[in-house]
């Protein structure tokens, strides 16, 4: 389109605007521009597609990940207790699934000590005349500690300076023990608690030059347990070595009730980790089959529609979903793909989960449902996912990730092409707008120019310009007021 100016305007000295003269004049150049920058807006919104579907890629591997490895949900296991006030149990890393006889006889215990009781926990504990004395307590049974609390007048010679003594002299030498004064209606007592069960926390007077009067020992006794009928002794109440890698927790002693105690693969974490795995499956499928869909609003498909690596995911997941597995294990129970656990393949390409079939198969044959997700010669429906989402996720050669990297690439060329253009063009204006300057301020003096010429010819008498067109009466120019956009006259493109 050409640029059209006023010509009246422009000889009564308006000029033109230079401004809009030069835009006008690169707008048909930075028409590519306006190409190049959609482009890139094409590019930056397939990039934000393929980061989603990237995400969404990497969580369904987690999904499948959850199934193989040391960590495996299939490895997982819960126990059961049909007393669990009597025993309960925790299992670790290696632990196999079995039921097994509890009988917990007796609990272990601390020792404890204490004494006859005197008037106050103020009363001197020397005798009579003397002003020292000593107490030594046995820790542990023969050949255990011996904590030996000298006693002095005035110092540590009563049951409550005596307590003080010996929590310091314990702290000081890691005695393990810990006094008290006790009181009731009949006075005050000196009780010594051991901080350990069982035998190393038997506790016993091996001597007493005091005049306080100790009872017998309490406490200070193991656990004893028998396992589906084989004795154990335990100094803790929790017992671990009667069944590798389970740990039972003894709580109350029953002598005449055989509690059972069931270790088994944890269904509940399994059915929580094939649901999660459908639903992290069926949203990387759901955001593919969007790309595919025609909008009839737009009538064409998403930003990746066309892209047919996104094609080459798809087959590629189909595929997977549809493995079955050889493992003899499996296949002999029925347990060869993923129908058998209730789950289905949907027109789309998502899937579904019968929960009751599910269960069935959680609970029919633990072992072999295992089998089917991974096995030792991983030829598992885990094992076959896991190896193509490793290549699928690659960093380098991952079919998204190889996309996203072109696209970036794509992005960096198109953006320097932008900014060199943008370059030329804002030369090109400098230059156009200092040729139009120089047009604009001949056409503003034009009228004084033509004044001067009038005048001149009319001192020589002359009434009549012979050339151009001369007003019947000269007026002073409005010069700066814009004459662009005229109708009458034309130049430039």
């Amino acid at each position: 389109m050409g640029i059209s100016f006023n010509a009246a305007s422009l000889l009564s000295g308006n000029g033109i605007n230079v401004s809009a003269v030069v835009q006008e004049l690169q707008a048909a150049e930075s028409g590519e521009l306006t190409v190049w920058k959609g482009d890139v807006t094409t590019l930056q919104t397939q990039a934000t597609a393929l980061n989603g579907l990237n995400t969404d890629l990497s969580n369904l591997q987690a999904a499948v990940q959850q199934f193989s490895g040391p960590g495996s949900v299939l490895t997982q296991l819960t126990t059961s207790s049909s007393l669990s006030a009597v025993v309960t149990a925790t299992t670790q890393t290696g632990a196999t699934p079995g039921n097994y006889s509890v009988v917990v006889n007796t609990l272990a215990s601390a020792g404890t000590l204490y004494t006859a009781a005197v008037a106050n926990a103020n009363t001197s504990i020397l005798p009579s005349g003397q002003t020292t004395a000593d107490l030594a307590v046995l820790i542990g049974g023969a050949g255990g500690t011996t904590a030996d609390i000298p006693i002095t007048q005035g110092s540590n010679d009563t049951l409550a300076t005596l307590a003080s003594s010996i929590n310091a002299l314990s702290a000081t030498n890691n005695w393990g023990i810990t006094a008290s004064v006790v009181t009731d209606a009949s006075g005050a007592r000196l009780a010594i608690y051991s901080q350990a069960t069982g035998s190393p926390g038997a506790l016993s007077v091996s001597n007493n030059t005091t005049s306080l009067t100790f009872e017998p020992p309490v406490g200070g006794t193991n656990a004893t347990v028998t396992v589906n009928g084989i004795p154990y002794a335990s100094t803790t109440n929790t017992l671990s070595g009667a069944v590798p890698d389970v740990t039972f927790n003894l709580t109350s002693a029953d002598p005449a009730t055989p509690v059972t105690v069931t270790v088994a693969p944890d269904t509940n974490a399994v059915n929580n980790a094939v649901n999660n795995f459908v639903a992290e499956y069926n949203t990387l499928m759901g955001d593919i089959n969007t790309q595919f869909t025609v909008n009839p609003t737009t009538n064409s498909e998403g930003p990746l529609g066309a892209d047919s690596d996104l094609r080459i995911l798809q087959s590629s997941l189909l595929n997977d979903v549809a493995y079955a597995t050889t493992d003899p294990t499996s296949t002999s129970t029925g347990f060869s793909n993923l129908g058998a656990l209730g789950i289905s393949l949907n027109n789309d390409g998502t899937l579904t989960v019968d929960p009751s079939t599910l269960d069935d198969a959680l609970t029919s044959n633990p072992s072999a449902l295992a089998n089917f997700f991974t096995n030792v010669n991983s030829t598992g429906f885990a094992d076959n996912f896991s190896t193509d989402l490793t290549a699928l996720t690659s960093p380098t050669t991952g079919a998204l990730n190889s996309d996203l990297a072109a696209n970036q690439n794509q992005q960096n060329d198109l953006g320097n092409e932008i900014t060199d253009f943008q370059t030329q063009l804002a030369a090109q204006a400098v230059q156009l707008t200092q040729q139009y300057d120089q047009v604009n301020s001949n056409l503003e003096q034009y009228p004084f120019l033509l004044q001067e010429v009038t005048a001149a010819l009319g001192s020589l008498g002359t009434s009549t310009v012979t050339s151009g067109t001369t007003p019947s009466t000269n007026t002073t120019p409005t010069s700066g007021t814009s004459a662009y956009g005229g109708t009458s006259g034309t130049s430039g493109s």
